[in-house]
């Protein structure tokens, strides 16, 4: 079985990176970005210093703070009005997943046309987008630097998944000074949706050998260094180890795709506006309890990337560890316990279910579900 592995062209990590990143923009010359961000980097003032540095390259820069959490169809209408006005030739996401999804939405429709509900899917569009530039500032989503798109659709309140080769940003900047700020639950909501795609890429109908390595090392690395990142934000080392982590995993699922816990997460998202990494860390021990019967061996082998000693344990039994060891990080690190704490309610699960049913991230699930199935894993969740 051929595949086919994605990944930007060029990625720059590690402290202070983000001056390399400008004289990679300009060497392309790229002259004239459309910043995508979101209100609160835009008033921390970080917008502005990325600003004032590709000012300096020689890059003028746009300014588009309108990127919601969870964004949205209208949020990419209006940041592609922006640009257009502009006559932007690239586009810098600088953020968390949220303004990256949102600027891979707008540099799509730029070379595109239409509207990003065209999109929804796997590869549905025919031209590169205009060239994308991610600037990360938080270690979780590993958007800047795969072909997935999350934007929530406000009329049906559904989150589509646009998975699209066309939407991996050109150039992806991981430069852990950036995330020093990032406050512990943040921290930690993005460090359980690394764990989540590391977990999902490594028990996926799609993984292969070299998705398997990136995740497993990203699993050790999350277990090592998220409760210190979440302490102590101001670590830079479990910062950087972190931001290594979330790109492998991101290298891991961006390849071999990822479950339904990313499907029935969308869901929450899109019905109640609710934080993705949190969604995921509250569903990912009910859908691998519910993968176990076929995916036992796979967990095993998790458990023991997660430093578990699972010599002489048979795979369901290293499952069984590697299940309680989730629940026992996303305790520490203060996760909601259940999704009744996160205000969802359970007369809205069959249209959760259902909405998950459709969700291109559910293809590659290593069981198959009915409605019924999910229903069930969702009401576990609570």
């Amino acid at each position: 079985m051929s595949s086919t592995f994605f990944i930007p062209a060029i990625n720059i990590m590690g402290a202070g990176c983000l001056s390399e990143a400008v004289k990679a923009i300009a060497d392309r010359g790229l002259n004239n970005a459309l910043l995508v961000t979101d209100a609160g980097l835009a008033k921390s003032g970080l917008a502005q210093k990325v600003i004032d540095l590709m000012n300096e390259g020689g890059i003028m820069v746009t300014l588009y703070d309108g990127a919601k959490p969870n964004p949205t169809v209208g949020n990419v209408e209006a940041g592609l009005a922006k640009l257009r006005e502009a006559g932007c030739d690239c586009v810098i996401s600088l953020g968390g997943g949220s303004p990256h999804d949102c600027a891979k939405g707008i540099a799509l429709c730029a070379t595109n046309g239409g509207h990003i509900s065209d999109y929804e899917g796997l590869d549905r569009s025919a031209k590169p987008q205009l060239p994308l530039i991610s600037i990360n500032t938080t270690a979780g989503t590993a958007s800047e630097m795969t072909r997935f798109s999350i934007i929530t659709d406000e009329a049906r309140h559904v989150k589509m998944a646009i998975v699209d080769r066309h939407v991996t940003p050109m150039l992806s900047v991981n430069d852990p000074e950036l995330m020093l700020g990032m406050p512990p639950a943040l921290t930690a909501a993005t460090g359980m949706d690394a764990l989540t795609h590391a977990v999902e890429a490594y028990v996926s109908t799609a993984a292969t050998p070299i998705t398997d390595a990136c995740a497993l090392k990203a699993v050790t690395l999350i277990v090592s260094n998220l409760r210190t990142a979440v302490k102590d934000g101001k670590n830079v080392a479990a910062r950087e180890a972190m931001a290594y982590a979330q790109f492998l995993a991101g290298m891991a699922f961006n390849n071999a795709s990822l479950g339904y816990v990313h499907a029935m997460a969308h869901q929450l998202g899109g019905f109640y506006d609710l934080p993705h990494g949190v969604c995921n860390a509250v569903l990912l021990p009910h859908v691998q309890s519910f993968n176990a019967p076929v995916a036992a061996a796979r967990l095993r082998d998790v458990a023991a990337a997660m430093g578990l000693d699972v010599t002489g344990k048979d795979d369901a039994a290293g499952a069984e560890a590697c299940i309680a060891a989730i629940r026992a990080l996303a305790k520490d690190v203060n996760i909601p316990a259940g999704l009744s704490d996160l205000g969802a309610k359970k007369e809205d699960v069959p249209t959760l279910a259902a909405n998950a049913m459709k969700d291109v991230c559910g293809l590659t699930n290593p069981r198959r579900a009915t409605q019924e199935d999910l229903e069930q894993v969702f009401l576990a969740a609570f």
